[in-house]
């Protein structure tokens, strides 16, 4: 095909999912020229699966994207029908904020912030090709020969590349929700040397509310209390008017439609070969794998304020559309549902991640970033989380300009991104609060004291909004200050207070920052016992409550970054021969090669590689047998 050259920009993202739009508003927001291309106009920030933003640890992925400038926690905020927080009776590390959205209005609030954006271009195209000379990426080139040049590209392919959709014995290629699917740029990323993989995820049926006995189900409403993404809403905005989602469960009947039918389930038949999410399993899968279960617990989420249609939540399914309905009608209060679109499975290719540096650049092709589920991981929230980084990247590389990263202590994000540039991934990635080490520090409420100083210095946090941080930050020093010259005394009428609300009895008096430390003790009790007003908003007060509960394990985990930062210190040389190092072994050396990583505490994150080969590599590199450039 000829083709043609048509504009140059400084970066261009391909993909319009959640990655993408992070990415491109990350770029044109810090003044770079910036196209966006995407298969279809009507799929930007398009929610295929669940109509849902947060969770454990991906809330905090969200509050921390919002700390740093990125947009998806001012989106959902604008476009959320129920908000909750999750595990409130858990300690601070893994309380977890979760919207429903409405899906329409997300994705089309997302589309008018991106067309509305200046230096920002949106348009619909299909990237078949990378434009790549000695070594760099130069632009891209659509299905229609038209050739888009640009000093950084970013890729964002989602589960369009290469899509393949599975409903029981049908199978079809397609991107998510029946779009086109991108098929050309797999086989020109394999051309270039790329490692790919095939990986595969999928979603529930839709059903119609108005045949759905809600009577048979137990209600799941949003809070009252005002909860926020965005650090730059407001309580005052607070929905009052949201919509429950509702539980119900599977019985012994749905697993025996399920047994009967397994023949003809993708994943059992031998049709699928990509490999899905151990964390979020189809329905067959449950059933199968965990047969001593007599039911599974299954949510109805509205997908709209002007919408009948539910997601069936955790009833993922690529069962054949008759088998699934025949499913559904077992389950208490679907025994009349009518559904509106089937479940369906999706294959797809993605790029071996242990190909990327930190900044989400490719280590194969300079000026070339991925970011999203294409780098092998699930969930909208991970994928916007990386699309931020690499758009940050692509910007400052067009500017010449160092990279930027994050580290395992400074965010989620940095725990998601060394992961997958460490360790790679053998299914699709979703992040845990279990995978970091130090997540009483990485907290859902502090992520703006943990980030908002870097969104500030690259350019994407505003004066005004910077200075509230400052502010805030101020405050709390404030308060735990004052804490400390408020003391609550032994009296009768405390003792009386604290064995009223089962509290154990004071035994002497105390400052109040000590009487805090204590199981079950708030800063409003405090106030309510002394009859001193401490005058703080509820979010400085929540703050100043967790730090001081958590001083000592806090503590502990600071010492434990500091040595990090002193591993992470210890930079290891891109081109460092470890074939020229004795006594490495063979696993470790093979590891070293592969991943390349850039300093010694990364090296430590390689599974395989024991004390003894980190040892020997230090020792080398401690002995001055290989100098480092300058600019490395």
């Amino acid at each position: 095909m000829k083709t043609y050259v048509s504009s140059e920009y400084d970066v261009i993202v391909v993909g319009a999912g959640h990655a993408g739009c992070e990415a491109a508003l990350a770029s044109a927001r810090l003044g770079m020229k910036t196209l966006v291309v995407t298969i279809g106009l009507d799929m930007v920030a398009f929610m295929p699966c669940n109509p849902s933003v947060g969770g454990p640890a991906k809330g905090t992925v969200v509050r921390e994207i919002d700390a740093l400038g990125g947009e998806m926690g001012r989106n959902i905020d604008k476009t959320y029908i129920q908000m909750r927080m999750l595990n409130t009776s858990k300690g601070p590390a893994v309380r977890a904020l979760r919207a429903q959205a409405d899906k329409n209005a997300y994705h089309e609030k997302m589309k008018e912030t991106i067309e509305s954006t200046p230096n920002l271009t949106l348009r619909q195209a299909i990237v078949d090709e990378l434009v790549v000379e000695d070594g760099k990426c130069r632009g891209v080139i659509t299905n229609t020969g038209a050739k888009y040049l640009a000093k950084s590209v970013v890729l964002t392919t989602g589960t369009a590349a290469r899509g393949k959709i599975f409903i029981g014995e049908l199978s079809y290629s397609a991107g998510p929700n029946n779009t086109t699917p991108a098929m050309k740029l797999s086989e020109n990323l394999e051309e270039l040397g790329f490692k790919l993989r095939r990986f595969k995820t999928g979603t529930p049926p839709r059903v119609n509310a108005n045949t759905i006995d809600f009577s048979k189900t137990e209600e799941e409403p949003g809070d009252k209390t005002p909860r926020h993404f965005s650090y730059e809403s407001s309580d005052l905005d607070y929905l009052r008017d949201q919509i429950s989602c509702w539980m119900t469960y599977t019985n012994e009947n749905t697993h025996a439609v399920i047994r009967e039918n397994l023949d003809r389930a993708p994943m059992f038949s031998g049709l699928i070969k990509g490999v899905g999410p151990r964390y979020c399993p189809s329905i067959e899968d449950k059933v199968v794998r965990f047969a001593d279960k007599n039911r599974h617990q299954i949510f109805l989420e509205p997908e709209g304020r002007k919408t009948r249609e539910y997601y069936v939540g955790d009833f993922s399914t690529s069962m054949p559309e008759e088998v699934q309905l025949k499913m559904l009608h077992t389950i208490s209060g679907l025994e009349k549902v009518e559904m509106m679109r089937p479940g369906y499975a999706i294959e797809y290719d993605v790029i071996e991640p242990w190909q990327l540096r930190h900044t989400l650049e490719t280590k194969n092709v300079e000026n070339l970033f991925t970011a999203g589920q294409m780098n092998g991981t699930s969930g909208y929230e991970e994928a916007a989380g990386q699309g931020l980084v690499a758009g940050i990247n692509a910007a400052l590389k067009a500017q010449n300009k160092p990279g930027f990263t994050l580290g395992r202590d400074e965010a989620y994000i940095g725990v998601l991104i060394d992961d997958l540039v460490t360790k790679g991934t053998n299914e699709p990635y979703r992040l845990l609060t279990s995978r970091a080490e130090y997540r009483l520090i990485l907290r859902h409420d502090n992520a703006d004291m943990r980030l908002t100083e870097k969104g500030h210095e690259l350019g994407l946090i505003n004066e005004q909004r910077y200075h509230e941080f400052l502010a805030k930050k101020q405050a709390i020093k404030d308060l735990a200050e004052e804490l400390k010259t408020v003391r609550v005394t032994a009296s009768d009428d405390v003792q009386v207070y604290l064995v009223a609300k089962g509290l154990s009895p004071l035994a002497e008096t105390c400052k109040a920052n000590a009487f805090l430390k204590r199981p079950g003790i708030t800063i409003d009790m405090i106030e309510e016992l002394t009859h001193h007003k401490f005058d703080y908003d509820r979010y400085v007060k929540e703050q100043v409550e967790i730090i001081t509960k958590y001083d000592g394990y806090i503590k502990k985990q600071e010492i434990e970054i500091a040595r990090l930062k002193r591993q992470e210190a210890k930079r290891i040389p891109k081109d460092l021969d470890y074939d020229q190092i004795a006594g490495l072994a063979t696993e470790a050396r093979q590891k070293f090669a592969k991943i390349r990583p850039e300093t010694l505490a990364q090296a430590e994150r390689i599974s395989g590689v024991n004390p003894a080969d980190l040892a020997i590599l230090s020792v080398y590199l401690q002995n001055g047998r290989y100098e480092l450039k300058n600019n490395e």
